[in-house]
């Protein structure tokens, strides 16, 4: 067999069920030939953002792939690629290269060596015969340690060698680490004696599909629980014991519990800095105890008295245990439980104004805290967009079930949302899937609204639109006064309707609601839906320690 009917016999035995990609690559035909559904995009970016979001919604039990011409097909590819690198992503990536004589020659790009600096491992193809060995390290690296993506570039020569028959390959193993015990003793000696615990969950949560130990360890701790941008939805955040997520944008309780905090708890988080994450204070009188199953994350940026290093359930079992030697029973979380919920009602206060705002234009706040309302959100998964859309949807944002939220933000490239509402409803057809993003991020992936409708994705965007990057306003003051650099313009709604979709405007705010109640029916119909609110130029976000207007 030739070697891109050997690839594609891989993936199938794999268990990849989607291929997206943008012609020419041998591999497209190949796959589709296995029954391994193929998905063609506008643009490369989009198509590996929706493999990312497969990867992320299965948690990597189907890993999503995605593979493109070579030269502009693999320069375009670059930035996709380097986001799902940065939330450490697992994705398969195979862009087709140049033939093997031309591969290496001047100004001909060769992902093998450009995708280093954004892969976890990365090999070409460069004999058909090797096409089995080759795909097993890359499904190892994929399936076992910090996921991010794997590369294998295959020369476009290279896919008609011939490949031995039968094939000899058998699908990879995933492994698991656990944390060592005498760390996991001391740790659970500083946790229990702690004042003033936190525990803040990351996504290496959802990976090891860890939600009943976070919630046990909780619960009989008497512990409230914060949880990071990638992290939102590993604990219910109508639980009483949840602080919710943060980022740029954070909550009044999750602010005060971190600041207060002598001890926090990372479970399977990086503790990245970055400006949109959590600022976590550091100094005398804070106490970090962190795990996660990749030792590069230790003290980056946080020093951390304690590492464990092992997947996040093995290792919240395992403190369990011991820790249940000295707890019989979980610790009474009224107090606690209280104090969360005042403190939240203090700062929800403040954002009343905005929440129950009836202004033409709209306020962002009212069409999402209308949104939430609306939607039933054990059946929704939603996700944000880079700036204001994360901003403002982030602290108030209430997920009740695991990835049914998905949260990103260490790199943050705008558009981003769209994909993965396509990749997510691929996953989960019967559930409501939503991006919100705003007129800025809709013209880097806005025209990737054809391929859900093209490939019947029903998914339910929605836009604010004010007409303006309003988050650069005041730092572009002279730009704007004098050229409107910051200026942009567009009926979307139109857009969505020209496509093939279900397109509307909103500007009321008696008509937010009805909207989004029509948008639903259209997506239950089979048919993707962006509803486009025009909105005003808001630049306020929750950050509790700087005064309003700030």
């Amino acid at each position: 067999m030739k070697t891109s009917d050997a690839m594609a016999e891989i993936l199938k035995r794999e268990g990849v069920k989607y291929l997206f990609g943008y012609p020419r690559n041998a591999l497209l035909d190949a796959a589709a030939k296995k029954d391994i559904r193929t998905i063609i995009v506008r643009q490369e970016r989009t198509g590996l953002h929706m493999a990312d979001a497969v990867s992320r919604i299965t948690r990597g039990k189907i890993i999503g792939a995605f593979c493109m011409q070579h030269g502009p097909g693999a320069e375009n590819a670059y930035g996709g690629v380097a986001q799902a690198y940065a939330d450490s992503i697992p994705i398969l990536v195979v862009p087709q290269g140049y033939a093997r004589k031309n591969m290496y020659l001047p100004y001909n790009y060769n992902s093998t060596l450009q995708m280093r600096g954004i892969s976890k491992h990365n090999e070409p193809i460069l004999i058909g015969a090797e096409t089995p060995h080759v795909m097993r390290r890359a499904f190892t690296q994929l399936r076992n340690g910090r996921p991010q993506p794997v590369v294998v570039e295959v020369p476009f020569d290279a896919f008609l060698d011939e490949v031995p028959e039968p094939l000899d390959y058998t699908p990879v193993y995933a492994s698991k680490a656990a944390p060592d015990p005498e760390s996991v003793v001391k740790a659970a000696k500083i946790i229990a004696e702690a004042k003033k615990l936190v525990i803040h969950a990351g996504q290496g949560v959802h990976w090891a599909d860890a939600y009943k130990e976070l919630q046990e360890l909780a619960e009989l701790l008497g512990a409230p629980v914060s949880t990071s941008l990638p992290g939102k939805s590993t604990f219910n955040e109508r639980h009483p014991l949840s602080l919710g997520s943060g980022g740029h944008g954070i909550s009044g309780q999750l602010w005060k519990f971190i600041s207060d905090a002598d001890v926090i708890f990372g479970i399977g988080c990086s503790f990245t800095e970055s400006s949109f994450a959590i600022q976590f204070p550091q100094g005398p009188g804070k106490r970090y105890i962190h795990s996660t199953n990749d030792p590069v994350d230790f003290n980056k940026t946080i020093r951390s008295e304690i590492g464990l290093v092992g997947d996040a359930k093995l290792v919240l079992k395992a403190l369990i245990a011991e820790l249940r030697k000295t707890i019989s029973s979980n610790r009474d979380a009224t107090k606690v439980a209280a104090e969360i919920k005042a403190v939240e009602a203090d700062w929800i206060k403040l954002w009343l104004p905005k929440i129950n705002s009836n202004s033409s234009p709209l306020s962002p706040y009212r069409v999402l805290t209308d949104l939430q309302k609306t939607v039933d959100i054990d059946n929704t998964i939603i996700t944000h967009d880079a700036g204001s859309p994360r901003d403002q949807l982030v602290p108030f944002w209430k997920s009740t079930t695991p990835l049914s939220y998905i949260g990103w933000g260490k790199t943050t490239q705008l558009g981003y949302g769209l994909p993965l509402a396509m990749g997510a409803k691929l996953v989960h057809p019967e559930k409501l899937c939503i991006n919100v993003w705003g007129d800025a991020a809709i013209g880097f992936t806005g025209m990737d609204f054809e391929t859900a409708v093209r490939d019947k994705l029903p998914i339910m965007s929605i836009l604010l639109n004010n007409f303006t990057m309003a988050i650069e306003l005041p730092i572009m003051p002279a730009a704007t006064e004098k050229y409107r650099a910051t200026d942009i313009s567009g009926d979307y709604a139109a857009m969505a309707r020209a496509f093939g979709g279900y397109g509307e405007r909103v500007t009321k705010a008696e008509d937010i609601v009805p909207a989004i109640k029509r948008g639903i029916e259209q997506t239950q119909k089979g048919v993707p839906v962006l509803l486009e609110f025009i909105t005003e130029q808001e630049t306020e976000v929750s950050r509790p320690w700087l005064p309003a207007g700030k």
